[in-house]
């Protein structure tokens, strides 16, 4: 970070906490209670929650899709000990987390579908989308989420709406607008190892409906507090400042006209990723005597430093010309930053007469850089009517340059490498109520999209590129049983773009290229609401192939990072969204999915780790053992995932309340590569959040205190295979106390 950066981000992270402050002293709040799933009707139940996946509004039980939602203080109680977007992991059913690049580069899988490539390139099937705005780069994806209005999880494919690199679904975060309505909000939290975390959001007029404004922002903090056992410095790791700042200004020049531009920024400085040496077996996924939560042996990666800065801006127009509604869109961002890591996780080599924890063949430390533009415009013109028949057609435009550095500590030069993505799209969709009981949507999408890739510095400059002209679809029918329940059917198609993948360059090996993947997706589902809306349940039975998958070699005894093609991937399963008002103060709800999948390619061999048990078939090419995957769950897809949360509401007056609240993770069996080994998965992982406060019955403050991972559960997240048995764990137990207020 430069010094101009850092003495920017501790300046405006003394102004968000003053904003904070000030805010705090407006008049008295008046919000919904702090943890309650959604706002209640007059007549009590549970509320109504509203998704966007038909870029409409919609009751999420009138939708002919499986979707789930987090509302504004179910994100709010899951960042309160500072952590980052990982954290979603679990949150809901079907949706998988993880990064092994700390705070910075997050990968998404929903229904198993994801990758697990950590190069700053890679492209995901599971598209995060911003305030409409796709975040398409891996950096992007990982902007802090704060003054959250509501996350939609869209499971399967979305290739009509939202474009290419869709085909597991859509992570959507809609964040809160300026209204002409004065509202504040804020929370702040205090917990261990010195964690920080605040947001706010302060809004209102300024010229009467004409002119709104609304700031936001939030600070994470930590201190360093795992200890360095190689060198014998205590509180050498695990520090962060995480600082991101966003200002909104809504102008309706007249009924007809609104006008919505957004500005964001982050900067982020702090530990990546925490690689501990040969923690696994062997023969067993159990953390050995190697592992100390509190503790790495680290010679090198610099202190396994991260920092990125990222800015963005959007422009919203919304024209309603009667008939109907005309929205253009256009966003800019650019992100730069780098990650260092010692990526053996420990010190020495074989040449050395030290070295450990356990046998270390040769030192890896190794730093990835970006420098990155994306520019994205959309235009769409969509029915005003609530008549039988609805529609919107649009186009979409996508533009992103950015070059990647790798630069290896031990052995190879940097190599910087340059990567240019352009894409168009033309889409449609229209909904017919063809009786009273059913209705039909359809929607089709045109998209063209072109890659080139060429090496700028290091090595030869390897030129490719890459392009596809693809036409996705989908078709659904809903079908109301009654006024409580429904039921749906949905085929839809989807791709994920053509990948180039250039990080081996740096270690003499050429470029990689996946061809686009394809797949088709069956899925049939119910909706209802029971129990005079006391009972909500929505379930959905899935199916999908997908031609020509991409995935990701990672690592493997020859360290690259290759993609390759399978000639197909299956995947079925289910999921089941549930909750519960069992009386007017406590409310459970409960979500389970089961995801099977599996590679179906008796030819697909890839290279297997340096040290572990692998348990595939293995053949030799050139040379080099590689393991024939045929038959494998896809890598980072868990089998089951299940979540439960309680709100538990106890008034102690006619003005005040204590409450509680409770949510807990289940992950099951997930394989991390491709092979299959006896060490390289996990299984069997639960992890839990607590808060108990006190505050107003009618929700304008609170004080609690507050636990995540309650149990201080020590949960492997993945694994570093091509030199040793190293891998990364979960956060640690985080107990800390928070406060907050809403006007």
């Amino acid at each position: 970070m430069t010094k101009r950066s850092t003495i920017l981000r501790h300046s405006m992270a003394t102004a968000c906490v003053a904003a904070l402050a000030t805010a705090g002293l407006a008049a008295p709040a008046y919000a919904q209670d702090a943890e309650e799933p959604a706002a209640e009707t007059e007549t009590g139940g549970l509320g109504v929650i509203v998704v966007t996946a038909n870029r409409r509004e919609e009751n999420l039980q009138d939708v002919a899709i499986s979707a789930a939602t987090l509302q504004e203080d179910r994100v709010q109680a899951l960042f309160a000990a500072g952590a980052d977007n990982t954290a979603l992991s679990g949150q809901v059913p079907g949706l998988f987390v993880e990064s092994s690049n700390g705070r910075a580069a997050p990968r998404f899988y929903i229904r198993g579908l994801g990758n697990t490539d950590f190069d700053l390139a890679a492209s995901q099937p599971v598209s995060v989308i911003m305030d409409d705005v796709v975040l398409e780069n891996v950096t992007l994806k990982s902007f802090p989420l704060f003054d959250v209005d509501r996350i939609e999880v869209l499971r399967g494919p979305q290739g009509t709406l939202f474009g290419r690199n869709t085909p597991a679904g859509i992570v959507k975060i809609d964040t809160k607008k300026p209204t002409f309505e004065t509202t504040a909000q804020g929370s702040l939290s205090y917990g261990s190892f010195g964690s920080v975390a605040v947001d706010f959001g302060i809004g209102g007029s300024l010229v009467d409906d004409f002119l709104a404004v609304r700031l936001s922002g939030l600070y994470q903090h930590r201190n360093d507090y795992i200890d360095n056992g190689f060198t014998g410095q205590e509180d050498a790791l695990g520090e962060y400042d995480d600082f991101a700042i966003r200002g909104q200004v809504l102008l309706t020049p007249s009924e007809d006209l609104s006008i919505l531009v957004s500005g964001q920024y982050r900067d982020l400085n702090g530990t990546s990723t925490l690689f501990r040496a040969n923690i696994l077996g062997p023969g067993n996924n159990d953390l050995n005597a190697n592992y100390d939560r509190d503790t790495v042996f680290y010679d090198a990666g610099d202190g396994n430093q991260a920092g990125y800065e990222t800015a963005g801006a959007s422009a919203k127009v919304d024209y309603d010309a009667g008939f109907a509604t005309l929205t253009s869109i256009t966003s800019y961002y650019d992100s730069s930053g780098s990650s260092r890591g010692d990526i053996d996780g420990g010190f020495g080599a074989a040449f050395l007469p030290f070295q450990g924890p356990g046998f270390i063949p040769f030192p890896s430390d190794t730093q990835d850089s970006i420098e990155l533009e994306q520019i994205t415009h959309e235009v769409r013109l969509a029915s005003n009517n609530d008549g039988p028949i609805t529609w919107q057609v649009g186009g979409y435009g996508f533009w992103s340059d950015f070059s990647v550095t790798t630069q290896g500590f031990n052995f190879p030069p940097p190599v910087t490498v340059r990567h240019r993505n352009d894409a168009w799209a033309a889409f449609g969709q229209i909904t017919a109520q063809v009786s009273e009981a059913i209705r039909l949507t359809g929607g089709l999408r045109y998209t063209e999209d072109d890659k080139n890739f060429v090496v700028v510095s290091g090595a030869a400059p390897q030129f490719r590129a890459v392009e596809e002209s693809r036409v996705s679809w989908d078709l659904s029918a809903f079908a109301d049983l009654s006024d409580d329940a429904s039921v749906y059917a949905r085929v839809a198609s989807g791709f994920r773009a053509p990948t180039i993948q250039g990080r081996d360059v740096a270690f003499f090996n050429p470029p990689s290229i996946a061809t686009s993947e394809k797949i088709m997706s069956y899925e049939v589902g119910f909706k209802s609401e029971l129990a005079d809306r006391r009972i909500r349940l929505n379930g959905a039975v899935f199916y999908y192939n997908v031609d020509d998958p991409q995935f990701t070699a990672v690592g493997g005894a020859g360290n690259l990072v290759q993609l390759v093609n399978a000639n197909k991937g299956q995947g079925y399963g289910f999921e089941l969204d549930s909750a519960f008002q069992i009386t007017d103060y406590f409310t459970v709800t409960a979500g389970v999915a089961w995801n099977n999948t599996e590679i179906k390619d008796n030819a697909l061999a890839v290279g297997i780790c340096a040290q572990c048990t692998v348990t595939d078939p293995t053949t030799v090419i050139n040379g080099t053992t590689r393991a024939l995957v045929d038959g494998n769950p896809f890598p980072n897809a868990p089998e089951f995932t299940a979540d439960v949360t309680a709100q538990l509401d106890i008034p102690v007056s006619d003005n005040y309340k204590v409450f509680a609240f409770t949510d807990w993770q289940y992950q099951g069996k997930t394989n991390f590569f491709l092979y299959e080994s006896l060490e390289f998965n996990s299984n069997n992982q639960v992890e839990g959040g607590l808060r108990v406060g006190f505050g107003p019955i009618d929700g304008d403050w609170e004080l609690a205190v507050f636990a995540r991972n309650i149990t201080n559960a020590d949960n492997l997240k993945g694994g570093i295979d091509f030199n040793n048995n190293t891998a990364f764990v979960n956060e640690p137990r985080v107990i800390g106390i928070s406060g907050r207020f809403s006007y």
